[in-house]
């Protein structure tokens, strides 16, 4: 791990290349940064009224953060100069290295490099809002900060727009990857969250280089109070083998990534308006806020819409308890229904007393309440008589201790003003109804099990397929149950005096034997069957009976997380379907049977209005054995199931894809 105190907050900078030092100087300036800034050009006296060294051996000392900007080849030999002189670290501003095709070129910068921290190349800089230092060539949208959030990001592009928000987050720090050669992303967001100044971390993600580290990142960032959020980008990209296995096909387009944020407590959203709400919530309520959630409106259509926005988020609104109904009603009467989401009508509008009342007495039986509040626009309208909702609402977090989010429906209706105003009484505001909810949904995500590491991630591999024969034996050497069964090269040659019927013929040699017509059930014999075509082999397993469920289970690995298990609705419609879960391993079985409890069609698993319930806790055990056969076993690519057929007790793997290296 680099050192990267003095290239993150330096006491002095130094900034190669005219037209970009130019830049950075203004910046500097517009902040306030204390310390000197040192231009560096070899035939300029001074660029933007500050002396301008020929050298950076002419620097008074090495400086701590370097700017360069100027062209790649130029950029090693100064990256060169720099580490031997003992400077604190440099932006790379460069492009034209890995990302252009040039691996050994951006090889030679690492090399240059050392033991200096560089970040990039290709990398647009960070800016310190904090200090006022900005190792930054262009315009930025933030202000001086005594606290606030960091950004870090693996998109230059991204992360200037995230900086023109103007939602009311304090933002600490920005600061951009590039290519990551010599610092990657847990060593540069660690370093970030080690400030104690910076109260949350927001991601944009395009790549996780170092999947342990980012698992540890995660754990520590908790342990500090602190909330992690992200967003994954490049999650539609099927893999490799999605035309060989069900599993590649139903788990692909970032199943992984996301499992992995989850199961590390970092909280992933889709866009860049989520990032930032969540990011507020965090700043102002720490990383984790709880599930009981509370919604107030004057408006039965603005109770309805939350409600009808908040279902595919997982949010519901549990009922209003007795002792809480009693309160309201004494303020309400008989002419508001009294539930959650609650809608308070407006005769209590502007009654400072009651409406204080009413929005204490519901908020202090939730985690949090949702105060849905849409301020006039102050160009055309007086939005004075607002006022002692907003102070209500204050008031009311005040006295319960619980969290109240005021929540405009439309983000322009509120204004960064007065979501600051409100910051200011410790009062976190959110804009756009679907964002807020997005966002809350997001900082409810749990903790990660404290010390879980991904297994180790093998790069990709060309594997070969065994036989159904040869991977259900490996099954049942990893205890799973299988039908008996008997195999042969030949029809010809099956016997099947061991076996009872019914059985169920198939031929080898096929991914999917289903589709290409190599599967013949309910047999009573063979009689008069004929051979099929393209059939290496031919399998005949006694029929399992009593079966109320179908599940598809799928271990792969995965050249960045490790080997990853996907479990969900199977058989034949198992695409069709579209319902399963995926998790990184290891994983436990109660960490398995929790998640497969997030299965849409979970209720038909569990019980659904007196069907039979599945033996899904075999299932579990099934799962957690061959993860630990895959963990154990290099040589073992992917393992695929589907279906399992689940009994009321038990559960028997009825076909089996494996590969194998």
């Amino acid at each position: 791990m680099k050192n990267l105190n003095r290239l993150l907050r330096p006491k002095s900078i130094a900034v190669l290349g005219a037209g970009w030092a130019l830049n950075v100087i203004e910046q500097c300036g517009k902040m306030g940064f204390k310390g000197p800034v040192w231009p560096v050009h070899p035939t300029k006296a001074e660029i933007g009224g500050l002396k301008a060294y020929a050298s950076l051996a002419d620097l008074p000392e090495p400086p701590d953060a370097t700017f360069i900007g100027v062209n790649r080849f130029a950029t090693i030999d100064v990256v060169a100069e720099l580490a031997a002189m003992g400077a604190g670290g440099a932006i790379c501003f460069a492009s034209g290295w890995t990302e252009a095709g040039e691996p050994e070129l951006q090889g030679k910068l690492v090399a240059a490099a050392g033991e200096m921290p560089i970040l990039g190349p290709n990398c647009y800089g960070v800016i310190n809002y904090l200090d006022g230092a900005l190792l930054w060539p262009d315009q930025h949208g933030g202000v001086p900060v005594e606290t606030g959030v960091a950004l870090v990001s693996q998109s230059s592009n991204i992360v200037i727009n995230l900086g023109m928000q103007q939602r009311g987050l304090p933002v600490a720090y920005v600061a951009c990857l590039g290519n990551a050669a010599v610092v990657g992303l847990a060593e540069l967001a660690g370093a970030l969250l080690d400030d104690p100044r910076v109260t949350a971390l927001g991601l944009y993600i395009e790549g996780i280089d170092d999947t342990p580290a980012f698992a540890a990142l995660a754990e520590r960032a908790r342990a500090m109070g602190k909330g992690v959020v992200a967003i994954k980008s490049g999650k539609t990209e099927l893999s490799r083998t999605a035309a060989a296995s069900h599993t590649a096909s139903l788990a692909g387009g970032g199943a992984a990534s996301s499992a992995f944020l989850r199961q590390i407590g970092v909280a992933e959203v889709n866009t860049p308006s989520e990032l930032i709400e969540t990011l507020k919530l965090f700043h102002m309520h720490g990383p984790e806020i709880g599930t009981r959630i509370c919604s107030l409106s004057c408006s039965g259509g603005e109770a309805g819409l939350v409600a009808d926005l908040a279902a595919p988020y997982g949010i519901d609104f549990p009922p209003v308890p007795q002792p809480t109904h009693d309160r309201l009603f004494k303020v309400l009467g008989e002419i508001p229904t009294i539930s959650n989401p609650l809608d308070y009508h407006t005769f209590i509008w502007g009654d400072g007393p009651k409406t204080t009342e009413v929005f204490t007495a519901m908020l202090d039986a939730y985690d949090a309440g949702i105060y849905i509040i849409d301020s006039p626009r102050p160009d055309r309208c007086d939005p004075s008589g607002y006022q002692p909702a907003f102070d209500a609402i204050v008031a009311a977090q005040k006295a319960t201790g619980k969290i109240a989010l005021p929540v405009a429906s439309m983000a322009e209706n509120f204004g960064e003003e007065r979501v600051q105003a409100m910051m200011a009484q410790g009062v976190c505001t959110l804009l756009g109804l679907e964002t807020a909810l997005a966002a809350i949904k997001a900082a409810q995500t749990p903790a990660g099990a404290p010390g879980w590491r991904p297994a180790k991630a093998l790069a990709p591999r060309e594997a070969r397929m065994l036989s159904e024969a040869e991977g259900k034996a490996l099954l049942a050497e990893a205890g799973v149950a299988v039908p008996k069964a008997v195999s042969a090269a030949r029809l010809a040659d099956l016997d099947l005096a061991a076996l009872t019927p019914p059985y169920a013929l198939k031929g080898l040699g096929f991914a999917h034997k289903t589709e290409a017509g190599a599967v013949r059930l309910g047999l009573s014999s063979l009689d008069g069957q004929a051979e099929m075509a393209g059939a290496t082999g031919y399998l005949v397993e006694e029929m399992v009976t009593g079966a109320v469920a179908e599940i598809l289970l799928g271990l792969r690995r995965d050249p960045v997380y490790g080997v990853t298990l996907t479990l969900g609705m199977g058989g034949v419609t198992a695409e069709v379907l579209a319902d399963t879960v995926t998790l990184v391993l290891p994983a436990t079985e109660a960490q398995v049977l929790e998640a497969m409890r997030r299965l849409r069609l979970w209720p038909l698993l569990d019980g659904y209005r007196g069907r039979v319930k599945a033996d899904m806790a075999a299932v579990a055990r099934i799962a957690v054995a061959l993860g630990q056969r895959m963990l154990a076993d290099d040589s073992l690519e992917e393992i695929e199931i589907n279906p399992i057929l689940v009994r009321a007790q038990g559960a028997v793997a009825v076909d089996a894809l494996i590969r194998k290296v």
